[in-house]
């Protein structure tokens, strides 16, 4: 009955290595991923745009004068000119280091993150079929191992399927990282015009949310360890398949509670911060 366990402890094996993932991929900056090779590509669209950011920049400026001042004889008043001037001084430097500010924001939330780790003492903590599972499983005869082999067949399936769930969510947190980065300086631009500059607070709020996904990941992690820490209770007295079924059962329940908090990681933030 070897290949009953086997089936089972494979998709443990799964879950765990793409748990572990979690924690190299939550901690690591966008520019030492892959060796750095997209974050190349993604400074070169970053750079590329700033042109037409700049572009938009005088747009947005003029557009927000147009709307603002009632009159060209309020442009001016000395007060009133070096607010426009400040202003577009301003958006300017946003556009010009917008990415600066952005890796600036980035590490200051990565800072958070570590902190929570280090406190918590996180772990990946695996998942291993206790004993008395495998005994059980081993001691059946050839006709109770059928059933066995349906709910391993379904429950290490369900587990295949939670982790490559959790592992793209993960991943996805990571890609919109780079989608802000490269296009940052079109929305940036909008600080330009005061009737525009809604568009940058809110590209900047959703950017800051995206990276604070990372400190709600970890958390879900953690507490999915001290779950780990204490593995569901096995009902030694029933029967084999019985015994599988529900600590498969509890232990997807678990895997369950963990996925669907880090998928809905983005909502818990902008909940908590209003972002």
């Amino acid at each position: 009955m070897n290949w009953i366990v086997g089936n089972l402890q494979n998709a443990l094996d799964t879950w765990n290595g793409k748990l572990a993932e979690i924690y190299t991929i939550v901690t690591q900056s966008p520019a030492d991923f892959k060796d750095g090779a997209i974050w190349e590509i993604i400074v070169n669209i970053n750079g590329a745009l700033q042109a037409i950011g700049f572009a938009l920049l005088v747009l947005f400026f003029v557009v927000g004068v147009m709307k603002t001042m009632g009159n060209f004889s309020e442009i001016k008043r000395p007060e009133q000119a070096l607010k426009l001037f400040l202003r577009f001084a301003i958006a300017k430097g946003i556009v010009t280091y917008g990415m600066d500010l952005m890796l600036a924001v980035f590490k200051i939330i990565q800072g958070i993150v570590t902190t929570i780790m280090e406190k918590s003492t996180f772990q990946a903590s695996g998942i291993t079929l206790p004993e008395t599972i495998i005994d059980a499983v081993n001691n059946c005869g050839f006709f109770e191992s059928i059933p066995l082999w349906a709910v391993t067949l379904l429950g290490g399936l369900f587990i295949m399927v939670l982790s490559f769930i959790l592992i793209l969510t993960v991943y996805g947190r990571f890609f919109k990282l780079y989608m802000y980065t490269a296009i940052a300086p079109i929305p940036l631009s909008s600080f330009a015009g005061e009737s525009t500059q809604n568009v940058g607070k809110s590209f900047l709020k959703s950017y800051i949310a995206v990276c604070l996904e990372g400190a709600i990941i970890v958390l879900a992690c953690i507490i999915f360890s001290a779950f780990a820490a204490s593995p569901p209770v096995v009902d030694t007295g029933a029967a084999p398949v019985t015994m599988v079924w529900k600590y498969v059962g509890e232990l997807i329940f678990n895997m369950l509670v963990l996925v669907g908090t880090i998928r809905l990681s983005d909502r818990i933030v902008r909940e908590m911060m209003g972002l």
